[in-house]
């Protein structure tokens, strides 16, 4: 039997796919009624209080908001948890507080697994999508064919408990540059006249999807000196989308941090490398 503690669109989402393969299901969530509902629709018995959600349960699963809510829950809920029970944590959070965590249990005897995800809620419906696990490889081991259920893709990251959690901040931090990215190619395209329907166009002409692996490979490999656009040219273009945004009453949100850094990069002698010089670590 499993337990699934937070039933917002993430964690709902998954208990229907666990119903939905005939798994008994007992769920929890902060407000009650989302958890009753939930239990209406698909027939999960729902549960006032954590400590009566677990009880009995071999998997725990929690999808809420933050390390403070994953431990408060978890506090909540320890009188119900049995020695062989497994926590599965679906949770974004800190990489040093989720390692703490996951010793913490595991000295208290609880096997802890933390499992986030890059998916939304269609795809945690409908089990595709990735999820990230690091941590023991035995206790991976022993939750893995019930997580290759729950995704299209379940990629161990090792045996720091930590690194599941910091992927995923990195992939998050990535997807919030992209949209960030959009939004300010949107603006500019409003301010000089041209249309969001005409701005996505640009996606034809050139494939950011395969053009990021490139580019992060010669970042890794500190290709500057032979630059396909140099750093001063590339400052030169950030200057003329922030004049002309702004010429048009428009607001960029990414490029002027951008341009900041780049900046500080050619005042460090680079003007002449490669513009991709700014991220060198």
């Amino acid at each position: 039997m499993i337990a699934f503690l937070g039933t917002g669109l993430l964690g709902a989402n998954f208990v229907r796919a666990f119903r939905r393969r005939d798994e008994a299901v007992q769920v929890w969530n902060r407000t009650p009624d989302k958890a009753r509902a939930l239990a209406d629709e698909v027939g999960a018995k729902a549960f006032d209080n954590p400590v009566d959600a677990v009880r009995g349960a071999q998997r725990v699963h929690i999808a809420v908001s933050d390390d403070a809510a994953v431990d408060g829950l978890l506090e909540q809920a320890r009188p119900g948890l049995t020695g062989d029970a497994v926590i599965v944590d679906h949770t974004t959070t800190a990489p040093a507080p989720t390692a703490a965590r996951v010793r913490r249990w595991s000295d208290a005897g609880i096997r802890f697994q933390h499992a986030p995800v890059f998916m939304g809620p269609n795809e945690a419906l409908k089990g595709t999508g990735t999820m990230l696990a690091s941590g023991d490889r035995g206790v991976f081991d022993s939750v893995a064919p019930a997580l290759e259920q729950m995704t299209g893709t379940l990629a161990y990251l090792g045996t720091d408990p930590a690194r599941a959690a910091a992927v995923k901040l990195m992939g998050n931090l990535f997807l919030m540059a992209v949209t960030a990215g959009i939004a300010d190619m949107f603006a500019l395209g409003k301010a000089l006249g041209v249309p969001p329907d005409e701005s996505t166009r640009i996606f034809e002409w050139f494939n950011l999807a395969t053009m990021a692996p490139g580019r992060a490979a010669r970042m890794r490999k500190a290709e500057f000196s032979r630059p396909s656009w140099t750093l001063a040219m590339a400052r030169k273009d950030a200057r003329l989308m922030i004049e002309s945004a702004a010429a048009n009453q428009a607001q960029l949100a990414v490029i002027p941090a951008i341009a900041a850094e780049m900046d500080r990069w050619i005042a460090a002698g680079h003007a002449a490398e490669d513009w991709m010089v700014i991220g060198k670590l």
